[in-house]
């Protein structure tokens, strides 16, 4: 994990990638909670019989799970020490381009790609690309929008 010190070694980092996170498992568990919470039941995501017979050979994670453990792969990336406040502020273009296999390994890669002042303090522009082992291409391409504030 990376720790910047403050505010603005974090912005003089812009342009840089900052990281990976660890490997983490995609479980089915998790699956069938994200889609209990999102009321989002489809035999792709939630029925593992089912799935073998269909497009993938088996369950998927939802790509909006994906997205949603983007969050926590940061703080495992990266750390800003003496902020008051880091919320999110958004994301821009979000790309699915390869489906995340139940039981797959995924990790992040974090780029900071601009950091703007904004009313709140400064709103800083990451991409991460989040990636399954041993696939050959991302499963997730995100850029986030944080507001962070010291």
């Amino acid at each position: 994990m990376q720790t910047y010190p403050s505010l603005d070694t974090y912005t003089e980092a812009t342009g840089s990638h900052l990281g990976y996170s660890p490997w983490r498992p995609v479980t089915q568990e998790q699956v069938n909670l994200f889609a209990d919470a999102t009321d989002d039941h489809q035999w792709i995501h939630t029925d593992p019989e089912r799935a073998k017979d269909g497009p993938f050979g088996t369950p998927i994670a939802h790509g909006f799970l994906t997205l949603a453990l983007i969050p926590a792969f940061l703080r495992e990336v990266y750390r800003i020490e003496g902020l008051s406040m880091a919320v999110n502020y958004g994301s821009n273009k979000v790309r699915f381009p390869r489906p995340v296999p139940v039981g797959a390994m995924v990790r992040a890669g974090v780029e900071l790609l601009e950091v703007e002042d904004a009313p709140q303090g400064i709103r800083a522009t990451t991409r991460v690309t989040v990636e399954a082992q041993g696939s050959d291409s991302p499963v997730c391409v995100a850029e986030i929008l944080s507001l962070l504030r010291a």
